[in-house]
């Protein structure tokens, strides 16, 4: 019987250890990182950990050893010094406005005065956070320890707003500027967050801060590993076998399926989804449940409004610079869909310094691009789940007409302005191409598929159980074309000898039309 009481949503390590609730020791790297260095910045996406990680940090600097014991930190600390600790958590707010983020801020510093006064002559957010710190020092003798949690939380609420984003950028750079000004103050500082705004941005200035985001050494600081999970959870994997009625491989697989596969560093051990797997356990049945409690509708704006292809996304191949920072005034989306959690890195080449990026886990890919279809097709969000299963019941039983007239629908009475920007050529092709990345991938999930795209053309195999299909697509040719490429191309000798039913498609995609105009079978 599952006795464990995991701590979804408890977020205050204090609360957590007090109230008996499971935790995965993280303690050994947690002492590593405030004895080797004192500034960090590290992003994760949400739901990782990373408030957890800040107010277990703010538990250690209190000197609150009685919560440490059982842990690697009992042994590895041997003083227990109290600090004053300054706490920042911009998680709550809605940011809609620079009056917002002056309330949160106003309300911070107001706290923090009451402990360690203030000066009239600190008029402006920065002067009084610097004057804190100072305070704070001077009152106990001991440096001061910062901790800000989701400090990016304004400038992703504020994606598409240039203005706001600029006046936000402008207010925090100095007000974390101040972190490097008060050097001597401070014992450490942490800085956390979905994001990295880079450059010339907010953390312009702080060339102080240690960015361990991509640092092999703290790769496990958040999320679960594989070793993890068998030494913590080995009865319940066996209970959750029992519950689902799989063998305790299938069960295992299955979970690194769905939930593993984040990789924050080049070669590094992938990451579970510490959130979707608590849910797991707690419930013994699996969910999509990351990606139910936040929905990515700035990702697809910014998808959108950049017009990204879709398939280009799902295989990007960058270096860490462009992993490493937004920039407000770039339009390539692929570093905050990649720090929000929805991309992650799947090979590298040393040589030439290069990172091969893709979805981490099917509840990613399934999610995001479940949630993609009604932004592109002509579908509710509601129906999405239906009309999937629909085609994937069609290419099973082997009525692929039925399968391009409810192409077809996807297409119509899709609003001219969804489909086209400044170039109508490009973006109905664009467009195009994206629908078809959707439904292909989405029917990829419970069949197999292998798509490629390139100059116009969409070339893709589909197996089932009986049969395969090849199928070319042509954008402003023939449907007789398409075929006639596939037997020149001989793109079905691979299953010359399969004794599955081939079958060879050729489809033309009609940009006058906007639409499937014709399809043939050969």
């Amino acid at each position: 019987m599952n006795t464990k009481i995991y701590p979804i949503g408890i977020q205050n390590f204090e609360s957590l250890r007090k109230d008996g609730y499971f935790y995965i020791d993280k303690t050994a790297l947690i002492y590593q990182l405030v004895s080797t260095g004192r500034y960090y910045f590290l992003s994760r996406p949400r739901r990782f950990g990373k408030s957890l990680l800040i107010s277990t940090l703010e538990a250690y600097f209190e000197g609150k050893k009685e919560l440490f014991e059982g842990l690697a930190m009992e042994s590895l600390e041997k003083d227990w010094p109290e600090y004053p600790i300054l706490h920042l958590d911009l998680n709550t707010g809605k940011y809609d406005s620079v009056e917002r983020l002056m309330y949160v801020l106003e309300d911070v510093l107001g706290r923090w005065e009451n402990l360690y006064g203030t000066s009239p002559t600190e008029k402006t957010a920065e002067l009084r956070f610097l004057g804190v710190i100072r305070r704070a020092y001077e009152r106990t003798g001991q440096r001061v320890v910062i901790l800000i949690d989701e400090y990016d939380k304004p400038l992703l609420q504020a994606i598409g707003n240039e203005d706001l984003q600029a006046e936000y950028r402008s207010t925090l750079k100095a007000f974390y500027g101040v972190l490097k000004t008060m050097d001597k103050y401070i014992r450490f500082a942490l800085l956390t967050g979905v994001t990295k705004f880079g450059k010339v941005s907010v953390f312009s200035d702080l060339n102080n801060l240690m960015d361990i985001s991509m640092d092999r050494r703290y790769v496990e600081i958040c999320g679960v590993t594989e070793e993890e999970i068998h030494a913590n959870l080995e009865d319940e994997l066996q209970e959750l076998a029992s519950a689902q009625e799989i063998s305790y491989e299938k069960v295992c697989a299955e979970l690194r399926a769905r939930y593993d596969g984040y990789h924050f560093a080049a070669k590094s051990e992938g990451m579970y989804n510490p959130f979707s797997l608590l849910n797991t356990f707690a419930k013994m049945e699996f969910g999509d449940y990351w990606f139910e409690t936040g929905t990515p509708t700035y990702l697809v704006e910014l998808l959108k409004h950049t017009s990204y292809d879709l398939y280009e996304m799902a295989h990007t191949e960058t270096d860490a610079d462009v992993l490493n920072s937004i920039d407000s005034a770039s339009d390539n989306p692929i570093p905050v869909i990649y720090q929000s959690g929805y991309l992650t890195i799947k090979d590298y080449n040393p040589r030439f310094g290069i990172y091969k990026l893709g979805f981490p886990n099917l509840e990613v890919e399934e999610g995001f691009v479940k949630y993609l279809l009604p932004f592109y097709a002509n579908i509710s969000a509601a129906k999405a789940p239906f009309e999937i299963g629909r085609f994937v019941h069609e290419v099973e039983s082997g009525d692929y007409d039925s399968f391009f007239r409810r192409l077809q629908s996807f297409f119509a009475d899709t609003p001219y302005e969804v489909i086209v920007g400044q170039k109508p050529e490009r973006d109905t092709e664009l467009h195009y191409r994206n629908v078809l990345f959707i439904v292909f991938r989405l029917v990829g999930l419970y069949t197999q598929v292998e798509y490629h795209t390139g100059d116009g053309r969409i070339d893709l195999v589909l197996q089932t159980d009986r049969y395969i299909y090849v199928m070319e697509f042509k954008l402003n040719g023939t449907a007789e074309e398409a075929l006639r490429q596939i037997e020149e191309k001989r793109y079905d000798l691979p299953f010359a000898s399969d004794g599955r039913e081939l079958i060879k498609i050729g489809v033309n995609f009609s940009s006058k039309t906007r639409n499937i105009e014709r399809w043939l079978v050969g």
